[in-house]
C-alpha cells in the first residue's frame, strides 16, 4: 500500500470517527447514534464558569498522635493526605458539588477502626466568606499495613447570587476545628 493510500484510508477513518462523535456518540451496542435518554448540555453550561478547588498551604494532610506526643513522628496513629479535588457547577440552582479523594496511612501506632477527620470547604467571593461548613468525615481502617482510600463530597455548596469568576472554593482538613 502506498503512503498516499495510507493517509486516504487514515483521514477517512478519523473522519467517520469524529462524525460519530458529533452525532452523539455510540449507543449502547457500540454503533454511532443519538442517545436518546441523555439530557442535552445547553451551550451557556458549556461557556459558564465553574471555579475549581484549592487547598490552603499547610490543609492538605492530617496527622494524629497516640497520647499528647504531639509532633513526636514514632508516636502517629495515622496520616491522611488529599490527593485530588474535583467539581460539577449546577448553574441554575448556584450551587456547586465539591468532592475532594485522599488517603489514610497507619503510622508506628497505627490501629485498625474508624478514624474521624475534620474537612472543611469553603467559598469565597474576593475576600468574602459566602459559604463555609465544616464536616467529620468517618473512614474505616480494616488493615494496618497499607494506605486506605476515601472520597468526601459536599454537593451543597450554594453560592449567593450565582456562580461567577469572583468565586474560588478552598477545601482541606482543618485541624483547628474543636
Amino acid at each position: 500500500m502506498s503512503t498516499r493510500n495510507f493517509a486516504r484510508i487514515f483521514v477517512l477513518t478519523g473522519s467517520a470517527f469524529l462524525a460519530a462523535c458529533q452525532s452523539g456518540g455510540l449507543n449502547d451496542r457500540g454503533a454511532a447514534g443519538p442517545q436518546a435518554d441523555a439530557e442535552p448540555i445547553r451551550e451557556s453550561e458549556l461557556r459558564a464558569y465553574c471555579p475549581s478547588i484549592t487547598l490552603q498551604e499547610g490543609t492538605a494532610s492530617f496527622r494524629t498522635y497516640a497520647g499528647s506526643s504531639r509532633g513526636d513522628p514514632a508516636s502517629v496513629v495515622y496520616q491522611a493526605s488529599i490527593n485530588d479535588t474535583t467539581r460539577t457547577c449546577d448553574y441554575d440552582a448556584s450551587s456547586i458539588t465539591a468532592a475532594i479523594a485522599g488517603k489514610v496511612v497507619p503510622g508506628p501506632r497505627g490501629r485498625t477502626g474508624t478514624i474521624t477527620m475534620p474537612i472543611r470547604i469553603v467559598a469565597l467571593r474576593g475576600d468574602e466568606v459566602i459559604y463555609s461548613r465544616l464536616y467529620q468525615h468517618s473512614v474505616t481502617i480494616s488493615d494496618t499495613a497499607g494506605a486506605t482510600q476515601f472520597v468526601f463530597s459536599d454537593p451543597g455548596v450554594v453560592i449567593p447570587g450565582g456562580i461567577d469568576r469572583s468565586v474560588k472554593l478552598l477545601a482541606g482538613f482543618d485541624e483547628g476545628a474543636g
